[in-house]
């Protein structure tokens, strides 16, 4: 395995990257690869994509960053952290301050749109009142507050996306990351998602968003990541930044 980088390695040189890779493999059976060589780095407030075709590799890189797995070589820094040296302890900390995205919501059939993103909050000590009103802020937010007292199933598939991306945002995370957030919306609802995603983006939220929808990509015009067959092939800047 290559020389780690300490968590006080973290914070030197570019200091707005909140997420940095270096020389990331993953290997799930012996000789073969699910990502192999990935080095990338995200800024504070960078709205970024990550596409690439179906086995390319994106949601196991999503996964190695939010610490649900391990990288095989290489480091992975995020919020100062090094996810590969840490302890187990020391995850669960580390993944209050990231929200996440899921293609299939992951939202909890028995409890209310109001109790799902709530648990947000709960799980971090937040005082009901507060978490309450926190709750119906973020919901108003993404246009819901109206079905707060709702359970999931009774909504559409763009309002359970509305509430999962709600309870992502609700803590207020340095870092946002969505696996194919519009895969089952159709084309109207999908850039509503979208301009959710980007208003977290403008408000400082570090954000990666996975997606092969191509119309997304063409008309958000952002920074792309793209893999394939597990390599980083193309890491293109949006228009106008500097490379």
């Amino acid at each position: 395995m290559r020389a780690g980088l300490s968590d006080a390695e973290a914070t030197g040189g570019r200091d707005a990257a909140l997420v940095r890779l270096y020389h990331v493999s993953k290997s799930y059976l012996a000789g073969t690869w699910a990502l192999h060589d990935v080095t990338f780095e995200i800024g504070k407030g960078e709205f970024v994509f990550l596409t690439g075709p179906s086995g390319a590799g994106k949601t196991s890189l999503l996964r190695l960053i939010f610490a649900a797995e391990r990288p095989s070589d290489g480091q992975i820094l995020i919020l100062g952290r090094n996810v590969g040296r840490a302890r187990e302890s020391a995850i669960p900390p580390l993944r209050r301050r990231i929200g996440v995205v899921f293609q299939d919501f992951k939202l909890l059939p028995r409890r209310t749109v109001e109790e799902n993103v709530k648990l947000a909050l709960d799980v971090v000590g937040v005082p009901a009142r507060e978490a309450r009103a926190r709750t119906f802020a973020i919901l108003k937010q993404v246009g819901l507050q109206h079905r707060r007292h709702h359970h999931p199933l009774s909504l559409s598939g763009g309002e359970q996306q509305r509430v999962a991306i709600a309870r992502a945002l609700v803590n207020e995370p340095e870092l946002l990351l969505a696996d194919e957030p519009t895969g089952n919306l159709d084309p109207e609802m999908a850039l509503e998602i979208l301009e959710l995603i980007s208003g977290a983006a403008a408000r400082g939220t570090s954000v990666l968003v996975a997606t092969h929808d191509q119309t997304i990509l063409r008309r958000y015009r952002r920074r792309t990541l793209r893999l394939e067959a597990g390599r980083l092939v193309e890491d293109t800047p949006a228009p106008g930044s500097r490379a």
